[in-house]
């Protein structure tokens, strides 16, 4: 995993500095897309995720013979931002890239992961190996998205 940025009590001068414009953050997702191990699809997909004080989480799927197993480049990102203590609401945007013919598309769970721990109003943006971009939001991804708010009810 690779991880870039400042400590998380920087001051707000300093986080606007470290913040990466969207080509910085493509090159970050582009290169942890070559750290995907797929031997059974050869389908690499990278993802880098921003946090709001300009560190960034390198994610790649991960295949398993098993195939329930995988984990998803997105996925990978976030629980790995997880894991180093990071919450919803800490995070500034998502850059997903993979060899698609247009800008790559998360999948179902991935989706409901980066709306839940990313938010609503998360810029996602979604691109591949050409240059085709597609900026977005969390939201969009997954409209009338089921969420913390659902089971209270």
């Amino acid at each position: 995993m690779a991880v870039r940025g400042q400590s998380r009590g920087q001051p707000a001068s300093q986080k606007q500095e470290d913040t990466m414009n969207k080509q910085e953050l493509i090159a970050e997702a582009t290169a942890a897309r070559l750290k995907a191990y797929t031997p059974y699809s050869n389908f690499k997909v990278g993802a880098a995720l921003q946090t709001r004080d300009g560190k960034v989480f390198h994610g790649c799927n991960v295949e398993n013979a098993a195939y329930g197993l995988c984990n998803c480049a997105e996925r990978t990102a976030f629980f790995s931002a997880f894991a180093h203590g990071y919450q919803p609401g800490d995070f500034d945007q998502l850059v997903v890239i993979g060899e698609t013919d247009g800008p790559i598309a998360p999948c179902g769970a991935c989706r409901q992961v980066i709306l839940e721990l990313g938010g609503d109003e998360l810029p996602v943006l979604l691109t591949n190996l050409k240059g085709d971009i597609l900026e977005t939001t969390a939201a969009e991804q997954l409209p009338n998205g089921f969420g913390r708010a659902d089971l209270k009810k």
